[in-house]
């Protein structure tokens, strides 16, 4: 085997100068991946059980450390390979999901210390996390790639093949557009759901465990603190009468 072709990063198609990856794996993978963090999220914060926690951000950290290596040897990509194999490839540069993948690696260092080697979680560390499924979702829900946009930023050199095609994209079609009531519908829904999440958070009594337990892991400890003292002064108030 080449051992220079061996580690080199994506992979070589005619008709492409740059090399590249299969766009439909990487979406079919970060689809996966979202589905099982949300588990893993829900199970710990409804249940109390980290152990399933514990392995996803494990796995998620092996994984991400090949892909920055290697791409093809990466589980994930190979298993979104599997559901997609039948699909015609969508080719995107690999030099700009690198650097995307890069950035989900440094986010999981971080979580893998915390949460798996020395579990003390907070409420940053739980953003973390939740900011990691907002990337898988976006990659897989929407086809957009934030690393790579942020690449693009930063990047000297113009990018080729994007998610989306958006780096060769210089004019909407049509259909692609919203006319005067889809925008209103469109920022309704916006200030809707953004109320929603805001009154779901903040202004319903908590009446489940795991409302009671997302309160606390948002709360300083400071905060605890305080609600514990303030708990502990009614119950001697109640048993004093």
């Amino acid at each position: 085997m080449d051992i220079k072709e061996f580690f080199a990063y994506g992979e070589k198609v005619e008709g492409y100068s740059v090399r590249v990856l299969n766009e439909r794996e990487a979406r079919a993978a970060a689809g996966l991946l979202f589905a099982f963090g949300l588990l893993a999220l829900m199970n710990s914060v409804a249940l109390g059980h980290v152990i399933f926690t514990k392995f996803y951000i494990a796995f998620f950290m092996f994984d991400f450390t090949i892909r920055v290596i290697q791409p093809r040897y990466s589980p994930s990509l190979l298993l979104g390979r599997f559901f997609v194999q039948n699909q015609k490839p969508e080719y995107v540069g690999a030099i700009q999901k690198r650097f995307a993948w890069g950035i989900g690696f440094l986010l999981v260092i971080p979580m893998f210390y915390t949460l798996v080697i020395h579990f003390t979680p907070t409420p940053i560390k739980v953003l973390i996390c939740v900011l990691c499924l907002f990337l898988l979702l976006f990659e897989s829900a929407f086809s957009i790639c934030l690393g790579c946009k942020i690449y693009g930023f930063i990047s000297k050199q113009p990018l080729q093949h994007c998610p989306g095609e958006v780096c060769e994209m210089n004019f909407k079609e049509p259909i692609q557009g919203f006319n005067t009531v889809q925008k209103i519908i469109v920022v309704l829904m916006m200030i809707g759901l953004s109320y929603g999440m805001y009154s779901f958070m903040f202004k319903l009594e908590n009446k489940t465990f795991l409302g009671d337990k997302m309160t606390t892991m948002m709360m300083s400890q400071q905060a605890i603190d305080k609600q514990d003292y303030q708990k502990e002064l009614d119950e001697f108030n109640d048993d004093s009468f």
